[in-house]
């Protein structure tokens, strides 16, 4: 049995808050520290998320799987491994924790609680590889899931997001709330709130695609044995 739905929403907006300032916190210091230098900046925000990430799953993982990510909500309940009402109650969380986080991280650095950011993203190459870097993350977590391999996804998660912010135009948001509380900080990490709308939309084709190539790949899976991607729920028992 899963933990009370209010125990697992408490610990999605708190994963989704500290994942947030972990990126937009650790965007601000590198800019800061290597001012003249975009390729450091950007080795020392994907190095930061990578391990901020493997961190705050182990953390909030038991008990709430450590979704962090509306997409990755949707396809969980898409397999049958968390209810559909419980999942749109989880994208709520996820979105005000990082939007928590966001200001958070502003606060942390002597900034304005609230700057919306002003960096124009949404183009055709960065919308592409929104898509790609979210279809990896859902097939990352999901592949291990179907396969008996979660207890791996901490690390697998981190190693995957902080390659993706190089290989990737976008830096890998691959995160609608990630998306949105990036909105709240005009800094390193930030992303201009017009470029947000096509954002999520071009996750959500990824999420899509995800579950169809895991449809393929693992197409014999009992979809209980897919629950809890990330890290398996304790037991309320």
């Amino acid at each position: 049995m899963n933990p009370p739905l209010a125990r697992r929403l408490v610990a999605e907006c708190l994963g989704s808050a500290f994942l947030s300032a972990v990126v937009i916190g650790s965007g601000i210091a590198a800019a800061n520290l290597s001012p003249d230098d975009g390729g450091l900046q950007l080795f020392e925000n994907a190095a930061a998320t990578a391990a901020g990430l493997f961190v705050i799953i182990l953390m909030f993982g038991p008990v709430s799987g450590a979704h962090f990510n509306p997409v990755v909500s949707l396809v969980d309940a898409s397999f049958g491994g968390l209810r559909w009402r419980d999942a749109f109650a989880y994208i709520p969380a996820q979105i005000g924790g990082c939007i928590a986080g966001a200001i958070t991280a502003n606060g942390m650095f002597a900034l304005a609680a609230v700057s919306i950011s002003t960096a124009h993203r949404a183009s055709e190459a960065h919308l592409l590889s929104e898509v790609v870097a979210t279809s990896g993350l859902v097939l990352v977590i999901f592949a291990l899931a179907r396969s008996n391999r979660a207890p791996l996804a901490p690390a697998a998660v981190g190693a995957y997001i902080g390659s993706a912010y190089f290989f990737t135009s976008s830096t890998s948001f691959a995160n609608p709330a990630i998306s949105a509380g990036r909105m709240f900080s005009d800094t390193f990490a930030g992303i201009a709130p017009a470029s947000v709308p096509s954002y999520v939309v071009a996750q959500l084709i990824g999420g899509a695609l995800a579950i169809m190539v895991l449809r393929v790949l693992y197409p014999d899976v009992d979809p209980r044995k897919a629950a809890d991607p990330v890290i398996p729920r304790e037991s309320t028992s």
